[in-house]
């Protein structure tokens, strides 16, 4: 092999790398049910029971997401641990986006939710746009991933907005839309198993309705019984579910059973 062919070769490698992202099995789900709770409860806990206030709290929680993408970036595979922690700490810095818009800007439930609606679809377009695919499996070049992750941040943040706006602004309550999401989760399976819908626009509606379900959750067992919830407070609501994602990641990272497709 000639030099220039080497040269080639390796340029090709470094712009391409196994799939970043887990098999979406029902492990998937889980987690990514049980982080959506964790960033609405762990954002309420280092906001209100440390008291670091909105904007520290924003901070310190993008410090930290931006060094564990590092690593998930640099990363040439799907490593669990790299990337079930940036989920977490990606819901985390969703709600408190969102949170800062409505608490500390004064910006409605109704326009953030649009606000983020919007910037999802501009991302969504953007990068049909540029890849001509918005499958996570096609997750493999760092353009690709650069604007997977994006995505997630707008869902998260979208989803705390509708769900608020439901819950709260709505006054439909804290389990009553767990259900309603839930429900309609549901019904999005039954279209794509059932009736053959679209595989990546199902799996992208499941996953932005799954942030306003885990809120709900979230919201329902940690608030006080007078505000609608079970009063486990934020504390025990995050340690339940950090736990939750550190022993089912751990049994991922074991058995590889998410482990993505070679081809």
């Amino acid at each position: 092999m000639t030099t220039t062919n080497t040269a080639t070769v390796a340029r090709s490698q470094m712009g391409t790398m196994m799939s970043k992202v887990p098999e979406v099995t029902l492990f998937f789900w889980i987690i990514k049910v049980l982080a959506t709770t964790v960033g609405e409860t762990a954002a309420d806990f280092l906001n209100t029971n440390l008291d670091l206030g909105l904007t520290n709290t924003t901070y310190i929680m993008g410090v930290c997401l931006a060094a564990v993408l590092v690593f998930q970036f640099r990363a040439r595979k799907y490593v669990p641990g790299i990337y079930w922690l940036a989920v977490v700490l990606i819901s985390i810095v969703g709600t408190l986006i969102t949170d800062n818009l409505v608490d500390n800007l004064g910006v409605s439930l109704v326009v953030s939710t649009s606000i983020f609606a919007v910037a999802l679809a501009v991302t969504f377009i953007a990068w049909y746009a540029s890849e001509g695919t918005l499958s996570i499996h096609s997750i493999r070049t760092v353009k690709r991933e650069a604007f997977y992750w994006l995505a997630i941040l707008f869902t998260f943040a979208l989803g705390t907005a509708a769900g608020d706006l439901v819950a709260e602004h709505l006054n439909l309550g804290y389990w009553k839309s767990a259900l309603l999401f839930a429900g309609i989760i549901g019904i999005v399976a039954l279209a794509h198993y059932k009736l053959g819908m679209n595989a990546v626009l199902s799996f992208w509606i499941a996953y932005i309705l799954t942030r306003p379900l885990g809120a709900s959750i979230g919201d329902f067992l940690s608030q006080a019984r007078a505000d609608g919830g079970l009063g486990l407070g934020t504390v025990g609501t995050s340690a339940i579910f950090l736990t939750a994602i550190l022993g089912v990641v751990t049994y991922l990272t074991k058995t590889k059973k998410d482990q993505p497709a070679l081809a």
